[in-house]
């Protein structure tokens, strides 16, 4: 005799083979949930780290053109003109500061050294020669202003600041053959100048010592 499947039978297995239907709709909608999520984090992913890569390039391109591109105002001195003799007496300098010539045999530190007083110019014209960066400051400049740069320098290697009474602009930079005259230090020519001649080109002994040298007493 066939056996009979009663009505109450047959809807609980519709039931449960809509609901394995329903569940398999779920975990293909939810697979296809998490691949669209890990697509997306690894586009994002991508398209930050190719970011960082432009971002870097576009960063390092713009410090090489700063660094080829003249600082407007700077004045310039034939370097072949500026004598590097090592001397132990006084020398007159025809600029104030000045930007080279004979000098001391011994340095002053320029590793980010801030001087609350005048320095021997016969041993910063050592450090220029060493490619230091020397800013000094009369008393035109804005107490603002020097603290600005003081904090700049004192994170860059060399370079040092002095303050100078005797000089004619409100602030100046200084490196070997090299100078520009500011009246703010938020003037973007300082960090131009920076960029330029820090260890820059100009440098008659790159590399040499900024430390080891004359401190302030």
């Amino acid at each position: 005799m066939a056996s009979r499947t009663s009505p109450d039978n047959n809807s609980r297995q519709a039931r449960i083979a809509e609901m394995r239907r329903a569940e398999q709709s779920r975990d293909r909608r939810n697979k296809a949930l998490a691949i669209t999520a890990s697509v997306a984090v690894v586009a994002a992913l991508v398209g930050f780290g190719a970011w960082v890569m432009i971002d870097k390039k576009e960063k390092k391109d713009a410090a090489a053109a700063a660094a080829k591109a003249p600082v407007n105002g700077e004045q310039t001195w034939d370097a072949k003109t500026l004598g590097r003799n090592h001397v132990e007496t006084p020398v007159k300098y025809p600029m104030n500061p000045p930007v080279g010539g004979d000098h001391n045999p011994r340095w002053m530190n320029c590793n980010g050294d801030v001087y609350k007083n005048a320095i021997p110019e016969v041993n910063a014209v050592h450090s220029l020669e060493h490619g230091a960066v020397w800013v000094t400051y009369s008393e035109k400049a804005a107490k603002g202003d020097v603290d600005t740069l003081a904090g700049k320098v004192a994170k860059t290697p060399y370079t040092l600041m002095s303050p100078d009474k005797e000089q004619a602009g409100a602030i100046m930079l200084s490196a070997w053959g090299k100078q520009l005259t500011v009246d703010k230090a938020d003037d973007p020519r300082v960090a131009q100048f920076f960029t330029k001649y820090v260890q820059g080109p100009q440098t008659p002994e790159p590399g040499a010592a900024c430390t080891n040298g004359l401190a302030e007493k």
